[in-house]
């Protein structure tokens, strides 16, 4: 089986990656580990969100016509997923962009840069469309992954629909998840909708009690709660992350340090999954 690992086939999600955009330490996990994976045989694909902050002309990136065109829906309403491509030249790797006018056209991430850095109230929708937007692009690829790397809460929700909604799908019926948590809290509270938005087929009420809270600790907990494998980017003062990670029942969480040895860990990581 284990000389079989260098085929396996990683699909990376994330709110971000360098060169296109950082705005914290989610961007170089990403932007490393990838690399370290294709450079030991494994197949890669990325995927992360058009950011209005993401400068298309300078990076290069273009529109997959073929991946396009597919509405996702998002509580009652139903937006059109565009897909983008770009490449990292240093790297060889392909970065898929998942984009919609209304969600990721904004000149901020997370926050209103003219209102005060407040948090955009629609954020959670904007997770919700991009973990679909992910789920319905690789399925459109016909790319059928043996691990999704999901990292930080802008993800959460994928572990979730996988488990779910597309478990007898032939593309991910073997899928395993691994979730990653990062130093990344906010304090909003989402409106009391975000159940209702979530939901999806075969997702019953009691699926999503760990959203309730309707905050950062929420998207956390139902992450780790479907994902295969939980890990933490490693550091010491995260106290708020740690106590949140102590309520996960019977859930091994994983700390993998930004070392030098870092993707060693996560290729046994991947690697144990699969055996």
């Amino acid at each position: 089986m284990l000389q079989n690992m260098s085929k396996l086939k990683i699909l990376y999600v994330s709110s971000e990656i360098n060169p296109f955009l950082q705005t914290s330490e989610v961007a170089d996990y990403v932007r490393k580990l990838p690399q370290s994976m294709q450079e030991r045989g494994m197949e890669i694909r990325i995927m992360v969100p058009r950011f209005g902050l993401i400068n298309e002309r300078k990076n290069r990136l273009h529109e997959v016509v073929r991946l396009s065109g597919i509405n996702i829906a998002v509580g009652d309403e139903e937006k059109p997923l565009t897909i983008k491509v770009a490449s990292i030249p240093s790297a060889k790797l392909q970065v898929y962009f998942i984009d919609n006018e209304d969600y990721f056209h904004r000149k901020s991430v997370f926050t209103d840069a003219k209102n005060d850095d407040k948090f955009f109230e629609d954020n959670d929708e904007r997770s919700i469309f991009f973990c679909k937007g992910v789920i319905e692009t690789v399925k459109k690829l016909g790319w059928a992954p043996d691990i999704v790397h999901c990292n930080d809460w802008f993800t959460s929700l994928i572990p979730l629909y996988l488990k779910t909604t597309y478990k007898n799908d032939p593309v991910f019926k073997d899928t395993k998840t691994i979730y990653t948590i990062y130093d990344t809290s906010f304090q909003h509270i989402f409106d009391g909708e975000l159940i209702n938005k979530v939901k999806m087929v075969d997702i019953e009420d009691g699926m999503l009690n760990n959203l309730s809270s309707a905050d950062y600790n929420a998207f956390v907990r139902i992450g780790s709660e479907y994902a295969d494998i939980v890990t933490k980017a490693g550091k010491d003062e995260e106290a708020a992350v740690n106590t949140l990670l102590g309520e996960l029942d019977g859930k091994q969480v994983d700390t993998i340090e930004q070392s030098e040895e870092y993707a060693d860990s996560y290729y046994n990581l991947y690697t144990s999954l699969m055996n």
